[in-house]
């Protein structure tokens, strides 16, 4: 399995199951994290976008640091971070320890999914990108599956803080896989040449990259798609359904295991459709279209029916599944000495608005009162509005790209 395709998909797979995970963690046990640790509508957001922030605080390292080092080790040195911070979010007793700890969360995944864009991209043709990494990012949902339902039942079971000390110990296990099975490139190729760049010529390159033409526009929604989605599952649904609907934390989790389900199929669903339109631009804009709808819908009902709020939040992660494609047209743009950086300067995009939006959304649940009774319908109504309106933003400057077809390979 070392060195082989297998490996690959397997190892970045497995990495990513981690990272979603992480991301993740927050929402179903956040009830109890206000309690515990005496969180206010503020700190739940920052906790929440904390992980982002740190996840784009890393990009620009980590990209320079693809190009010049290669994917595998840089991936194993960052890995460091997570652990660190599994330890710190175990064993957090304020607000402060628990922002701190999903800091250092962010900053240990901060090469998990650009890794796999970067490997993916020197080991098959540019066509199968969006789709293979549509499948990795589908088998990464289970990540998200134990963030739910599983996460609920041990935190009732074990304690949250347990669960988090065996993560660091399942983290540990995941990246020393990786180092055994994943190469920088195929065994046919000859290896890539590296540390021929200057310092100041690799932070050049990320210049380089955002002056390609169309990319800034294609970064536009990549900031906004993934990130919009990621707001509601990884961190206001659980509330959503706590205040709103009475749900408890099995039921929450059981609705959020529901979402990732939605998420899973869309993955594997959705990023083939560019294969089979040959066209990535039209793909892009229905799916983020029908997501704004979805949103408006929430934003509009205060106090819906379960059964419709349910089906609404699980429209939400089907129909988000089209970051895949964005990702395959901002590669498609980028010369392949510029892949790592380009790569990383397309996630920071997405880690930035990942970060932005979950802390804008609590400071609008900040306005509606502390968080310990619970919010309002009002204050989530205002949440979902946000978001459609900052999807709506991020689709209506992308509109403005060229497509570039996947017949059209490469830059």
């Amino acid at each position: 399995m070392p060195g082989t395709r297998a490996g690959l998909i397997a190892g970045l797979a497995m990495v990513a199951i981690v990272s979603q995970f992480f991301r993740s963690s927050v929402a179903v046990i956040a009830p109890e994290l206000i309690q515990e640790l005496g969180l206010s509508p503020q700190a739940l957001g920052l906790a929440g976008g904390m992980f982002f922030l740190a996840l784009g605080v890393s990009q620009v390292p980590v990209g320079m640091s693809f190009d010049r080092i290669g994917p595998r080790f840089t991936l194993a040195a960052v890995s460091v971070f997570a652990l660190a911070g599994a330890v710190v979010v175990a064993t957090a007793r304020d607000a402060t320890g628990l922002i701190a700890g999903r800091f250092l969360l962010g900053l240990g995944c901060g090469a998990s999914f650009i890794s796999a864009v970067v490997l993916l991209s020197r080991w098959y043709p540019s066509d199968r990108i969006a789709t293979l990494y549509g499948q990795v990012f589908a088998i990464s949902q289970i990540g998200n599956f134990m963030a739910a339902t599983p996460l609920a039942w041990m935190s009732q079971t074990v304690g949250w803080r347990t669960v988090f000390w065996g993560s660091a110990l399942v983290l540990v296990a995941v990246v020393g896989f990786f180092v055994w099975a994943v190469r920088d490139q195929p065994p046919e190729q000859p290896p890539l040449a590296r540390g021929g760049e200057s310092l100041w010529q690799t932070l050049f390159g990320f210049a380089q990259v955002f002056r390609l033409p169309g990319y800034r526009r294609v970064i536009a929604i990549h900031t906004v798609a993934y990130a919009a989605m990621a707001t509601v599952l990884g961190l206001w649904a659980g509330p959503y359904l706590h205040d709103v609907h009475g749900l408890d934390g099995l039921a929450r989790g059981n609705v959020l295991l529901a979402m990732v389900a939605a998420q899973t199929a869309g993955m594997v669903l959705l990023p083939p459709l560019e294969r089979r339109f040959d066209r990535r631009k039209r793909v892009i804009l229905c799916a983020a279209g029908a997501v704004i709808a979805v949103l408006l819908c929430l934003a509009l009902l205060p106090q819906p029916p379960l059964w419709l709020a349910v089906a609404l939040l699980v429209g939400v992660c089907g129909f988000s599944c089209y970051s895949p494609i964005i990702i395959a047209h901002a590669a498609s743009l980028t010369p392949a000495h510029l892949r790592g950086r380009g790569s990383a300067a397309a996630n920071l995009g997405q880690v930035s608005g990942s970060f932005l939006l979950p802390v804008g959304c609590g400071a609008i649940a900040g306005l509606f009162g502390e968080a310990a009774p619970g919010y309002p319908p009002q204050a989530y109504q205002w949440i979902f509005a946000f978001l459609a309106a900052s999807l709506a933003t991020g689709a209506l400057v992308y509109s403005r790209a060229r497509d570039r077809r996947p017949s059209e390979g490469m830059a």
